[in-house]
Order: structure tokens, then C-alpha cells, then sequence
């Protein structure tokens, strides 16, 4: 790799950060977004030094170029998370399948799944299939997909509501992105063991 080539790949991982930073002169914006005022950057990076932090070069097409006191590390894994966010499951959809007098204990196991689809952030679609003679009772299969809505929670937002095709009454299910993340952060933290059996199942 060329000398031309290798900078051009390093200013494509990410914004200059540091010694990284060749402009005589910088505008400064603090850790705590603060105004510091144009100053070379190795006076910024002294600065830098002394919070602990970095300095990261955040406008580089502005005269002088704009450089933040940050730390870096925290700085990429959040623009990663974003990235993550963005890209989403929202693609992926997950079916349940009920029947019109599905149990208890049944209805439990269906719920484990689908609550464990939504909170990986993909949609649901939750089928109820009739036979025979249950299409005369076209009533409970209604009442099926309204306990689930009930029993999923907060973490669950109906995109669309339930609707026949032939011997088939689905909805789909949007995962509430919110109230995912305060569900999360109120679940204790697996232990690696356990993760692993629920990888496997």
C-alpha cells in the first residue's frame, strides 16, 4: 500500500483524533460542549490530556477546523449503537401460530417467543389457524390475539390489526423500542451459562 493510499484509509476509519490533527490552528468546543476558543492543537491536546480525554477533530471542512474534547472510546461505541439502531431487525419478521382454544400453558410458551422477538427488535405476526367447524366461532380467535396484545404488554404496538385471509386471522406486532430498553435495563443480567442454554434452545 501507498503512502497516498494508507492516509486515505485512515481518514476513512473515522474523524482525526490527536497527533492525527495537522491544522496550525483549531476552534475548540470543551467536554461539556463549552466555547475554548481558537488555539493550536497542541494546547488543546494538553487540555485533552489533563480531563483525561481526547481531542477529536468534528468539522474538518470549517475554517479554522472544529475539535472536541471527548473521550473517543465512549464516542464510537455510542455512533456504533446509533448505527445499530438504524439498521434495526425491523425487516425481520417472526411468526406465532395460536390456535382458537389454545391453553394456558401453551398460550405461555407462544408468549416466551414472541416477547423474545420483540425485545431482539423484530416484528411478530401472531396467526390464529382454524378448523373445521371453529371458523363458526370466528369470536375467539379475536379473544386469543386480544390476550396477547394484553399480555405482552408495553413492549408491544399493533401495526395491523387483525384481519381473516381464508382460515387465518393474523395481526402483525412492532416492537415498542422504548419501552424495550426500560424492560431491558429492569432485567437482571444473565449469567454466561444461561445465556448459552438460550442461545441453543
Amino acid at each position: 500500500m501507498g503512502i497516498a493510499e494508507f492516509k486515505r484509509s485512515r481518514r476513512d476509519e473515522g474523524p482525526r483524533i490527536n497527533q492525527m490533527i495537522r491544522a496550525p490552528e483549531i476552534r475548540v468546543i470543551g467536554a461539556e460542549g463549552e466555547q475554548l476558543g481558537v488555539m493550536t492543537p497542541q494546547d488543546a491536546m494538553t487540555r485533552a490530556d489533563e480531563a483525561g480525554l481526547d481531542l477529536v477533530e468534528v468539522a474538518p471542512g470549517s475554517r479554522p477546523p472544529v475539535c472536541r474534547i471527548m473521550d473517543y472510546g465512549r464516542y464510537k461505541y455510542e455512533q456504533k449503537k446509533k448505527a445499530g439502531k438504524g439498521k434495526g431487525h425491523a425487516a425481520s419478521l417472526k411468526e406465532v401460530k395460536l390456535r382458537p382454544r389454545t391453553d394456558q400453558h401453551d398460550m405461555d410458551f407462544k408468549l416466551k417467543n414472541a416477547r423474545r422477538f420483540l425485545m431482539d427488535g423484530d416484528k411478530v405476526k401472531v396467526t390464529v389457524m382454524y378448523r373445521g367447524r371453529e371458523m363458526v366461532h370466528r369470536e375467539l380467535g379475536r379473544k386469543q390475539l386480544d390476550r396477547v396484545v394484553e399480555l405482552l404488554g408495553p413492549i408491544a404496538a399493533v401495526e395491523n390489526p387483525p384481519r381473516m385471509e381464508g382460515r387465518l386471522l393474523s395481526m402483525i406486532l412492532v416492537p415498542n423500542r422504548e419501552a424495550i430498553e426500560a424492560a431491558k435495563k429492569a432485567e437482571p443480567e444473565k449469567p454466561p451459562e444461561e445465556l448459552a442454554s438460550a442461545e441453543g434452545e
